[in-house]
């Protein structure tokens, strides 16, 4: 019962910003997608190099030469996580932060783009099963997040936009700073999940699809 008023919830709040959510939601789909082009952009000279990192990373990988541990990986995936979900919530809460929110969701996007894009670019078949196995999982749970935040920030900074500078707006602030502040952290706590992928089932999952080739 708690599950469906809270799914009801749920949709009611998206409903309700369903304009702030289509264009974030975009935003992002277009970072994915520019980032994909952005492949083709690069000098094959460029590309051959990237391509030699990653042939040399997975050669590491497939052999087990890799030291880092799948604890330092999961330390290291929350603390990028909690920076870039912390940025957003810190420039939610400035009034000049606006563009800053919209420019990270783009390059976000970039980065899922471009990664995938590459893969398959120079892997073909092998770089799309690669990308099936260890970035579409996580990326699931993190883009609908990613998203969530971008727009409860956007959200924040319009209010406090108003609240600060229309007249004629006398509700208070602080509890929707509290608010919106226990929602970012709920929001970091699911990253959590893709944390725990990345570092303990990702790496096994890839060193088991790369013996297949």
């Amino acid at each position: 019962m708690k599950r469906i008023e809270l799914l009801q919830q749920l949709m009611n709040h998206m409903k309700q910003r369903k304009s702030v959510y289509l264009f974030v939601s975009i935003l992002f789909l277009m970072g994915i997608i520019f980032g994909a082009f952005l492949v083709n952009s690069i000098s094959l000279t460029q590309r051959h190099d990237l391509f030699l990192h990653l042939s040399q990373f997975f050669h590491e990988m497939n052999n087990g030469h890799i030291e880092a541990t799948a604890n330092e990986l999961f330390v290291n995936s929350i603390v990028h996580y909690s920076k870039y979900i912390g940025l957003l919530w810190i420039l939610g809460i400035s009034m000049i932060g606006l563009p800053i929110i919209f420019i990270l969701l783009f390059m976000k996007g970039i980065v899922i783009g471009f990664t995938v894009g590459f893969l398959v670019n120079q892997m073909g078949a092998q770089g799309f099963v690669i990308a099936f196995v260890t970035v579409f999982p996580q990326n699931i749970i993190l883009i609908p997040v990613f998203i969530a935040v971008g727009c409860l920030s956007v959200r924040f900074c319009i209010r406090l936009f108003k609240h600060t500078f229309m007249k004629g707006i006398h509700e208070p602030i602080f509890p929707h700073f509290l608010s919106y502040t226990v929602t970012i952290v709920c929001l970091l706590a699911v990253t959590f999940i893709a944390a725990l992928f990345e570092s303990y089932v990702a790496p096994s999952l890839l060193k088991w699809t790369l013996s297949l080739f």
